[in-house]
């Protein structure tokens, strides 16, 4: 008798455990840890995890599975382990953590299906399962369970001749391509053609392309266009029976319209060489070590992972590669794609669920060996891992804001000692959290302190706008930005212009009276869309016209502040109409693919400017960019945020390294009203290290990371007093469980007090060492259990916070 332990598709305390559900025996082979199975749950059948095999049960009646939903295991066996890791360090349910790590093909409505994936095969396959088939190349799962056949699919699927594919619903568009192929030889398709009346030029065409690649079967639309025939005439051969048509399932690979040109390693020089030793030894003796490689732009960093990558595979091990966002993707993938061809699974947010599926299953069936993915990548399925590598490492969007809240580096780290592996955080503005720890040894410090052709730094120029407001000039762009535009624009150089745009949206306000126009729902200030003339909030998706007079006052002077990408393209086609100009903002770049066309049109010179938000900062590499324009450079610093002169900082110097990055040298010209302030200040020469011990003074004064750690509890609820009492309750729980060297800090309202209509209040921990804090903020999520399952009371517990508000 075989049990199965299962954990069940219910995020809830009393679910968050295994349940024992008995392995009817026909499908006791198929039922493996990791395998996803359909099991009854009280009157409902739901999903689960199998997470253990056992052979006794304290329980003497046991449910049966119904059936399983996989026949190879979805998650192995570091994977599952890894789960539970994560249930303990995010606080998370089990059911989250194990379907955080899956691609949403298999989390969102999908259809089974059973294919043959060569159908010369058919003949091997067991009678029974060929008449299930019946002539067919693919059937539905429900067929095999309605004929219980589950078990001897199990071993047809272990020979490699059938394959259960989940069919995204509404996703199937490009899933299979109709192939054509010959169905005569070669004499008798001659003697076809020398048949066909003059009339049939469209038959004769595509029947001697057949006649010279006789054994091809060649998809419908290489067909067409290698003979120039229409869909018609194809038909029509088909119906006499010369061709004959079938659909095959294709890969989507986003990336498989382009032919990327194989490309060498480059040499290292002296300072990459250095560096590169250490990695390259503790991948030779698999040992596990954290290396922070701190580099200025521009220093070679991509080629010391793409060899240090290319050793690792010459182990025959895999490799992870994280990068920030959609924005590095396409010249990154292209580096990767050069360098190691089809070893290369990419996953990021701009791919469609099925082909996030398609990569994720390249991955499990071994047909990769490097990833390269945003954050959700670290949960690649390998076995064999040699290398993690984190490009970026200071970027935010490595920390998950749903449940499970995990950051990538801790499970890059978690793996990567699992493996006994290397991981590589590689940054020129490391976070402030890792350098101390590399200050400390904790992490191996590398560094790279040149540029790679020993280009200088670009020179920077920061301008008061206070100054320029002074002096009458009440445009976006000061005298000396506009002039040095002019002067690219007459040499036939390139130009990118930063708009910082976080924490700082167009508003409405009136301009008698102040008033600025809210969110009923959310109490925050509406964000004006210029593209669409409405006034939208960011949190509940509330919308309302622009008034034309102000409510409170009556006065006609009710208009938006801020400026937005529009407005600063507007501007520019006023005060420099020959100037061609590209814009990326989120209403240009939200078409599949736009980013990327957008940037190459940029790269073949067919625009002077390229104008953009964050999206532009990292990444870009184009040689004829000499002048770098930042609009606005603080409007983030007054962020109610203890990391807001760190993220300033490091945008500043992320987007001036974008400039004089090949032959021609670089300037940036730094707008701000703020220009005394520090992070402003040594962004300009891009002095790192000057800038990380005086922020590190401020952060030891007001005890935030690196020198404590947070943890974050936020309450909502739709009653004021409600949401303030919990937190009261709460708060005073905590510090009866920590020591006097732990700050509480609340209960305090949150600095968005209010969303769809939920009031939020908050309190903040800051602590060194407290052993108690973990099981505290756990009994507290088990003693409202109720109440939040009803979902009349929500609370969230962060413990690394990356956004206060």
């Amino acid at each position: 008798m075989k049990i199965a332990s299962v954990i069940v598709d219910v995020p809830a305390k009393q679910t968050d455990k295994t349940f024992d559900y008995l392995i009817p025996q026909r499908l006791e082979n198929v039922v493996v840890p990791g395998v996803r199975v359909n099991v009854p749950f009280g009157p409902r059948n739901i999903q689960g995890f199998v997470t253990g095999i056992k052979t006794e049960s304290d329980f003497k009646k046991l449910k049966e599975i119904v059936e399983p939903l996989d026949l190879t295991p979805v998650l192995n066996k570091e994977l599952l382990t890894l789960g539970d890791w994560l249930t303990e360090h995010t606080l998370c349910y089990k059911i989250s953590a194990f379907q955080v790590m899956l691609p949403a093909a298999l989390k969102a409505k999908y259809e089974k299906k059973v294919i043959l994936p060569d159908d010369r095969k058919r003949n091997e396959l067991e009678e029974e399962i060929q008449t299930l088939f019946n002539g067919a190349t693919e059937i539905g799962w429900q067929e095999v369970v309605d004929n219980n056949l589950v078990a001897l699919l199990k071993k047809e699927s272990d020979r490699g001749l059938v394959e259960v594919v989940y069919q995204v619903k509404d996703r199937l568009r490009k899933k299979r391509l109709k192939h054509i192929k010959a169905t005569l030889n070669r004499s008798e398709l001659q003697v076809e053609i020398d048949c066909l009346t003059p009339q049939a030029k469209g038959q004769k065409v595509v029947l001697e392309y057949f006649l010279e690649n006789h054994d091809d079967q060649v998809d419908m639309r290489t067909l067409l266009s290698a003979t120039g025939a229409s869909q018609a005439t194809v038909k029509t051969l088909v119906k006499k029976g010369l061709l004959s048509e079938k659909y095959i399932e294709v890969y989507r690979d986003p990336y498989g319209e382009r032919e990327f040109a194989h490309h060498e390693p480059l040499p290292l020089t002296n300072a990459q060489e250095q560096v590169i030793t250490p990695i390259l030894s503790s991948i030779e003796d698999d040992r596990h070590e954290v290396f922070l490689l701190y580099g200025v732009t521009g220093s070679g960093k991509t080629e010391i992972y793409l060899q240090s990558i290319q050793r690792v595979l010459n182990k025959g091990e895999e490799a992870i590669v994280l990068v920030p966002e959609i924005s590095l993707t396409p010249q990154m993938v292209k580096r990767f794609k050069e360098r190691f061809g089809d070893l290369v699974a990419v996953m990021h947010s701009g791919l469609s669920a099925g082909e996030k599926y398609d990569e994720w299953r390249k991955i499990q069936r071994r047909e990769v060996k490097v990833v390269v993915g945003a954050r959700s990548a670290i949960f690649a399925p390998f076995e064999n891992l040699g290398i993690i590598i984190i490009d970026e490492e200071h970027e935010t969007s490595y920390k998950q804001e749903e449940n499970p809240r995990y950051h990538a580096r801790d499970v890059a780290i978690q793996r990567a000692s699992t493996h006994g592996c290397p991981v590589v955080l590689g940054s020129a503005t490391p976070s402030l959290e890792s350098f101390a720890r590399a200050q400390k040894g904790v992490y191996t410090l590398l560094n790279l302190p040149k540029r790679m052709n020993e280009q200088p730094l670009p020179t920077v120029d920061i301008v008061d706008m206070r100054e320029e407001l002074r002096e009458g000039n009440r445009s976006m762009f000061s005298r000396n930005l506009f002039e040095k535009l002019q002067d690219r624009l007459e040499k036939g150089e390139q130009t990118v212009l930063f708009l910082n745009k976080r924490g700082h949206s167009s508003f409405v306000m009136c301009r008698d009276c102040g008033f600025v126009v809210n969110c009923p729902n959310c109490e925050i200030t509406l964000t004006y869309h210029r593209f669409q003339d409405l006034m939208k909030c960011h949190y509940c998706g509330h919308e309302e016209k622009v008034p034309t007079t102000c409510p409170e006052c009556t006065s006609e002077h009710i208009r938006y502040f801020g400026t937005g990408t529009q407005k600063v393209e507007e501007e520019l086609t006023k005060l420099l109409p020959e100037a061609r100009v590209i814009r990326m903002d989120v209403d240009t770049t939200g078409r599949k693919g736009s980013h990327e066309k957008l940037l190459n049109a940029f790269q073949e010179g067919e625009a002077d400017i390229l104008l953009g938000t964050q999206m532009i900062a990292k990444g870009l590499d184009f040689p004829n960019i000499t002048l770098v324009g930042v609009l606005s450079a603080d409007t983030m610093l007054h962020l109610p945020d203890f990391r807001s002169s760190e993220k300033t900082f490091q945008l500043l110097t992320q987007v001036s390294g974008r400039a004089g990055r090949h032959e021609l040298p670089g300037e940036v010209v730094v707008q701000t009203y703020t220009p005394e302030h520090y992070s402003i200040e040594l962004a300009g020469p891009q002095d790192y290290d000057r800038f990380y011990n005086q922020e590190m003074m401020a952060r030891k004064v007001h005890k935030y990371p690196p020198f404590y750690y947070l943890s974050l509890v936020t309450v909502s609820h739709e009653e004021l007093m409600k949401a303030v009492s919990v937190t009261e309750k709460i708060t005073r729980f905590i510090s009866s469980r920590l020591s006097s060297e732990a700050v509480i800090l609340g209960p305090v309202a949150s600095p968005i007090p209010r969303i769809k209509n939920r009031y939020r209040y908050q309190c903040l921990i800051k602590y060194k060492k407290e052993p108690e804090l973990r099981t505290s903020l756990k009994s507290i999520l088990d003693h409202y259990q109720q109440e939040t399952a009803s979902g009349s009371l929500q609370i969230s517990m962060d413990l690394n916070p990356y956004i206060l508000m």
